[in-house]
């Protein structure tokens, strides 16, 4: 549905996006994720018409919308778009913010899409208030219904839920999600919170410098990293430097599973600090180290450890245990390394060679 070919945007001599090229199935939702400054919502701006590439193709359903010889304006593209402030119209009510993207032939034959709409999202009430009238949770689902209002094919979003509070966010983020598939739209969101786009997406496209680093499902990005930016974009982890010895990587934590590095390689391993477990000292063979704190988080504890108890200034590591732990600053403990949540890099390169 949505195909974007050796897309490149440069502002001056700053190229914001490099020869980005991604296809996106009819009905996907697909998360654009990466630091600020990455091209995201450039990308973004492009596919919208927003920006004029300097070079490669847009195409949605096969029809070219930017390329070297044309661009397609943005009204003439079909695309609906979510923006990060929703950019409702302060003088209009919200039935009319809603309507307003429709073209006349719509509003005549459609007449009680706006109503069904507002419905979907339990707004109906709420059509002749303004948007200053609004909350911020009603404002974003008003901006939602406005974008899918023309019934466009793709769906363009723009951190959609960043200005949310965190108690609205997780629960709105639900619903969007639903609402758009029920609308069988395609859908390419951006945002830089790793989380969201676990939960959210079918795709994630992890964007660093303008170009992709890895595309691939949520659970491949998080559990199969093809490099240590990528690991580290999906959470804290814990780094170790480590010399590969046959079939293992030894490390001051332990060992882990050589995958493929040659025998007496320098490389480094990153482990997740729920990868990490924690047992009293000299119960069984591995590496101590000693408990500077703990600090319980909720549904986790986060215990920080270190080789060295007296130095604060020493390396420390971290791990987290489910629940309340009751590991005390100053315990020696030993360490176990979950295999599935330890990733062995090269400086050289982003994947082992096999």
């Amino acid at each position: 549905m949505l195909k974007l070919e050796n897309l490149s945007v440069s502002f001056g001599a700053k190229r914001a996006v490099r020869d980005l090229s991604l296809e996106i199935a009819e009905g996907e939702l697909v998360c654009l994720l990466g630091p600020s400054g990455c091209g995201k919502t450039t990308t973004l701006r492009a596919i919208a018409g927003l920006e004029r590439p300097d070079g490669g193709r847009v195409c949605i359903a096969g029809r070219v919308l930017s390329d070297a010889a044309k661009v397609v304006p943005p009204p003439e593209r079909g695309i609906g778009f979510l923006f990060q402030d929703f950019a409702l119209f302060p003088h209009l009510t919200v039935a009319q913010n809603i309507a307003y993207g429709m073209t006349r032939t719509q509003k005549a034959s459609d007449a009680g899409r706006v109503v069904a709409l507002l419905e979907r999202v339990h707004m109906r009430q709420l059509a002749h208030s303004y948007p200053h009238m609004l909350s911020g949770g009603e404002q974003q689902r008003a901006a939602l219904v406005r974008a899918l209002a023309p019934r466009p094919r793709v769906v363009l979003l723009d951190e959609p839920f960043s200005s949310l509070d965190a108690s609205l966010r997780a629960g709105l983020r639900e619903e969007t999600v639903r609402i758009l598939k029920d609308a069988g739209v395609t859908v390419l969101m951006v945002t830089h919170d790793p989380e969201e786009a676990l939960i959210s997406a079918d795709r994630i496209v992890l964007m660093r410098d303008g170009a992709v680093v890895q595309t691939g499902t949520p659970d491949a990005l998080y559990a199969a990293p093809v490099d240590a930016f990528t690991a580290a974009f999906f959470g804290a982890v814990n780094r170790v430097p480590g010399t590969v010895a046959g079939a293992e990587v030894r490390t001051r934590l332990g060992a882990v599973a050589n995958p493929g590095f040659r025998d007496g390689e320098a490389v480094e391993v990153l482990i997740r600090p729920d990868g990490l477990t924690l047992s009293p000292g000299g119960e069984r063979p591995g590496a101590e180290l000693h408990v500077c704190s703990v600090h319980f988080a909720g549904a986790s504890s986060v215990v920080r450890l270190s080789e060295r108890y007296d130095d604060p200034g020493h390396d420390h590591f971290h791990a987290r245990l489910p629940g309340l732990v009751r590991h005390r600053a100053g315990e020696t403990v030993r360490i176990g390394i979950d295999p599935d949540q330890s990733f062995v890099f090269s400086e050289k390169r982003s994947r082992p060679a096999r």
